[in-house]
């Protein structure tokens, strides 16, 4: 598994544009270092400098263009947009904030039916412009039923827009930001554009954060703001679906922000204890400490598998494939919170070392327990992916394969995707993804969810634990780790991955499975056939020293001189 690394880049996109505009931006922080970073975000210093580098070589006008309306070569590409996220965190997740909620700004603008400001848009992301998402209130969070802001008619078929929006990301210096309200009246929902440097706009204030310091969260107001046809993007259920599906391409950025942030902590991290001795011997060499970094990276590699297939899923979507529809909150919710899993093991080796200021490894302490909490909470997520639990498992159907999509294609259909309708996108047999591999702890990992099958069939909730929100949940985990499995399986083949590493990275499936499976027991009332199918849940990994002692000595160590501090 190879990890991102800055120095030395290699990766050659399709096309040599991509290429540069990666490579521009490691050059931005390489140059700038880390000791520049971490005083900036110790003196929560607005990152001038990082706009000003947005102006002169606008990646993200390059990157967030969809086609059409920019360069002739620019396009909407999520696979292009995956490692953006991860080189942004890497760096610093404020950086990344600014990227995250420019997307986000963008998404009403590209999927609304408003050609003019999309026109706009395009120009002003090639001046160096950021965006926002005026979604959430702080009464109401996100919860867009309740939206105050409100559009009122006004005699010459005008608007005035009154109301505020809270914990708004670039909200006092967005090119446009992009508000979610209701009509006075008849209450259709409406997105419409507004400008922070109008005098009808007042920035409130910036609420300050533990993390990202350097971002500006911003509470704004809008005063009678006046508010014309030029100015709306979508109405009725266009606004609605666009709210939605705005959230759907966001979610999926915050797994590979995760991943940045877990890649520079491990570098750090390893770097710090292969060259430190206690009583007489490297760190590395005492066995605990290999068996914890060796596991933060299968799973730090198991979240790159699992979200670069995803990837693969979101740009093949269509109207007939909507599988990404499971897929994305999975990244959202799983691979955001094993990042805090791959942080807690790394901070178990370094320990006080950690909480140093000077260490990159302070921010990412701070920082990996905020992604799990945007985009909808994991309870939130957990909710949407339970619906996909019976067409998964049962009345499978065939698709063609997808391929591996790196190929340089706009992603047009996340901007006309369409909302509901969970419960009838249909799934191929997820033991596919099994056939041909003879692990010992995949085969054993098999085993786990073809009880939770049985369950499934043979005992399933009963009215009583369907209506235990609590339960569901609990529950859901489970089958959350049946198709985060999938998708590891199904990227381990087509990037030939070593089985060594596929074998080690189900040994902590395995043992999470069995977690989730005890708590089900300890937790809650089950029935005497739900608890024996629990019970045989609980499965202990095949041990494999030889493929523990090769990941360890060829994978994980060699890392050490992989990314130095300056």
């Amino acid at each position: 598994m190879r990890l991102f690394n800055p120095l030395g880049y290699q990766r050659q996109h399709a096309d040599a544009a991509t290429t540069e505009v990666m490579r521009r931006t490691i050059q931005f922080f390489e140059d700038k270092g880390l000791a520049k970073i971490k005083a900036d975000d110790q003196a929560m210093v607005w990152y001038e400098d990082f706009l000003a580098f947005l102006a002169k070589e606008q990646p993200f006008a390059k990157l967030l263009t969809p086609a059409g309306y920019g360069a002739p070569d620019s396009r909407w590409d999520m696979s292009r947009l995956a490692e953006y996220n991860e080189i942004l965190a890497f760096y610093g997740l404020c950086y990344w904030y600014a990227w995250q909620v420019t997307i986000l700004g963008l998404g009403p603008i590209w999927m609304g039916d408003n050609e003019a400001v999309k026109h706009q848009a395009a120009e002003l992301l090639r001046k160096g412009g950021v965006f926002a998402f005026g979604l959430s209130e702080r009464a109401h969070g996100a919860d867009i039923y309740s939206t105050e802001m409100t559009l009122h008619p006004q005699p010459d078929g005008t608007y005035l827009a009154r109301g505020e929006k809270y914990y708004i990301g670039n909200g006092n210096c967005a090119a446009l930001v992009s508000t979610f309200g209701k009509i006075a009246g008849s209450g259709e929902y409406v997105f419409f554009v507004v400008k922070t440097d109008h005098p009808n706009y007042e920035c409130v204030k910036k609420i300050d954060t533990s993390g990202v310091r350097q971002a500006y969260v911003a509470h704004y107001a809008l005063h009678d703001y006046p508010i014309t046809e030029a100015e709306i993007i979508s109405r009725g259920k266009l606004a609605w679906n666009s709210s939605l599906s705005t959230i759907n391409v966001g979610k999926f950025e915050l797994g590979f922000a995760s991943m940045g942030i877990c890649t520079h902590a491990f570098y750090e991290a390893i770097a710090h204890a292969a060259n430190r001795v206690l009583y007489g011997r490297k760190v590395t060499d005492f066995p605990h400490v290999r068996k914890l970094f060796t596991e933060a990276y299968c799973r730090l590699a198991a979240m790159r598998l699992f979200g670069l297939r995803a990837a693969d899923y979101l740009r093949s979507a269509s109207d007939d494939d909507r599988r990404y529809l499971l897929y994305n909150p999975i990244v959202k919710m799983k691979v955001t919170s094993q990042g805090e899993k791959v942080i807690a093991l790394l901070h178990e080796v370094i320990a006080a070392k950690g909480y140093e200021q000077d260490t990159y490894f302070e921010m990412a302490i701070r920082d990996i327990g905020m992604l799990p909490k945007l985009e909808g909470t994991e309870h939130v997520n957990m909710a949407l992916i339970i619906k996909f639990v019976k067409n998964y498992f049962f009345g499978p159907v065939e698709y063609p394969p997808v391929p591996r999509r790196e190929d340089p294609a706009d992603d047009s259909y996340l901007f006309h995707q369409y909302t509901g309708g969970l419960g009838q996108i249909r799934f191929p047999d997820y033991r596919l993804a099994y056939e041909g591999v003879d692990l010992g702890n995949v085969l054993v990992f098999r085993q786990q969810v073809e009880l939770l099958r049985r369950l499934l069939m043979e005992a399933p909730p009963n009215a009583e634990q369907a209506a235990n929100v609590d339960y569901m949940l609990a529950a859901g985990e489970l089958f959350t780790l049946v198709a985060y499995a999938q998708l590891i399986l199904e990227n381990a083949r087509l990037l030939g991955e070593d089985d060594a590493l596929v074998n080690q990275i189900f040994n902590f499936m395995i043992r999470d499975f069995s977690n989730g499976a005890l708590r089900m027991v300890l937790n809650y009332q089950n029935s005497p056939q739900q608890e024996e199918i629990y019970r045989a849940m609980l499965q202990k990994p095949v041990e494999d020293a030889a493929g523990f002692e090769s990941v360890w000595s060829q994978q994980v160590l060699p890392l050490k001189d992989a990314y130095p501090n300056k």
